[in-house]
């Protein structure tokens, strides 16, 4: 069984960084980390999850969301099964439980569309940026 485990959320000022990991285990046998793409998508209270990044396979291809673009860095360590997401410049704006999903069929450029349609999603981490 697929498990993603986030860590790396907590309380930061606005302007800071943060930067979360998304593990990643159980693997389907015979087919490796690298082949999988990878997202990380948000919620606030009261609102959608919302799609923030992804990142394709191997070589990596990134897409972000436009209000996180030129802020956020989503980079994935094929060695460690590990995705990260660094988050600079942070804004209030950006509370939210962050999760990553993990999908086997995806491309990196479908993420944004699948907030609610991710093969497996980890539980999530809370960010909380304070003004």
């Amino acid at each position: 069984q697929v498990q993603l485990v986030e860590s790396g959320g907590g309380l930061v000022q606005a302007g800071g960084s943060l930067r979360l990991s998304c593990a990643a285990s159980g693997l389907t046998f015979g087919r490796t980390f690298s082949s999988y793409v990878m997202g990380w998508f948000r919620q606030a209270p009261g609102k959608e999850r919302d799609f923030v990044a992804a990142i394709g396979w191997s070589r990596g291809s990134t897409y972000y969301a436009d209000s996180v673009k030129g802020r956020f860095t989503i980079t994935r360590d094929n060695a460690k099964n590990t995705v990260y997401l660094q988050m600079n410049q942070l804004e209030p704006e950006d509370t939210a439980v962050y999760y990553c999903a993990l999908d086997g069929t995806a491309t990196a450029a479908m993420v944004y569309s699948r907030a609610y349609a991710m093969d497996y999603w980890g539980k999530g981490t809370l960010v909380t940026v304070s003004s």
